[in-house]
């Protein structure tokens, strides 16, 4: 089990595949991202990196935690959380993580904090449909209505659907794909839309529901400052990754479709056949008696 990414979310855009089509993707940065911690197994009892990301102020950090920071002998990180590894997977502290620490195609998990919204109705809240807008109701078309019962039991029960604080819940999404990355500038190209608004830091991990990716560089993606990134060997900018292109499944032909469209015809003429060919019995009269009783009668 690898470690995941501290990640800032910058916004939305779209990147484009070389046949035209587009993809909506939210741009993840990984700023001044660095292991400032670990715990051991024979020490702390569990294995576990702890990363620092972004720049905090010396005098906006904790006495503790600036003295945290300077044993590990890295800048006070505004951002701190610990992913579980395995016992393979520890990293030296004040290693850097590069963006190469996920590939295109992989599928990861972002959590974060949701938007907040405030207090909300209701209606906006919990999508209900609100009274009547006509006559007979006095200013409250936006009400919940009722919200409890008789005497019996006389009171609301808990987690009822009402007005209240909505968003800023944490929120995990799951099985997202990475279509690009851009470890120049730190860049993670995640396609769809993921919890937070923009500047909020995220926790990208690999996907737990599926095995590592065969690629993905293991125990991490350790950002190498001497070596230089060719350049020549990234994707074109403003396109997805080719390992992160999908084909569209092949459509029938002319002739394919021809066929389906003659076969369908044939069964419907068939069956308006069977409707109108069906043979003719005795008919009998209508109220049910035979032809001899409604002569005598």
């Amino acid at each position: 089990m690898r470690t995941g990414v501290i990640a800032k979310k910058v916004g939305m855009t779209r990147l484009f595949q070389a046949d035209g089509r587009h993809v909506p993707v939210t741009v993840l940065q990984l700023e001044d991202l660095q292991v400032v911690g670990r715990r051991e197994m024979d020490r702390d009892g569990y294995t576990a990196v702890q990363l620092g990301a972004g720049k905090a102020k010396a005098k906006n950090v904790a006495k503790p935690q600036r003295t945290a920071f300077g044993k590990a002998e890295v800048e006070p990180k505004a951002k701190v959380v610990e992913f579980r590894v395995a016992e393979d997977a520890l990293l030296d502290v004040g290693a850097r993580i590069s963006a190469e620490h996920f590939v295109a195609g992989q599928l990861v998990d972002v959590a974060g904090v949701t938007q907040g919204k405030g207090f909300a109705g209701a209606m906006k809240r919990w999508g209900f449909g609100g009274l009547r807008a006509t006559h007979g109701v006095s200013v409250s078309h936006r009400s919940h209505g009722s919200t409890g019962n008789r005497q019996d039991p006389g009171r609301v029960f808990k987690n009822k659907k009402m007005a209240g604080h909505m968003g800023a819940r944490n929120r995990t999404q799951q099985n997202l794909e990475i279509v690009r990355t851009d470890p120049i500038r730190g860049l993670l190209f995640v396609k769809g839309s993921v919890p937070g608004h923009k500047g909020a830091w995220l926790s990208v991990t690999d996907a737990i529901k599926l095995p590592r990716h065969e690629s993905a560089p293991y125990p991490a993606g350790i950002l190498d400052t001497k070596a230089k990134i060719d350049e020549s060997e990234l994707p074109a900018p403003g396109l997805v990754d080719d390992a992160a292109v999908h084909e569209i499944p092949a459509l029938p032909s002319d002739a394919e479709v021809a066929a389906i469209a003659a076969e369908q015809e044939a069964g419907a003429a068939a069956d308006t056949n069977e409707t109108t060919d069906a043979p003719a019995g005795e008919q009998t009269p209508d109220n049910g008696g035979s032809a001899d009783e409604s002569k005598e009668g």
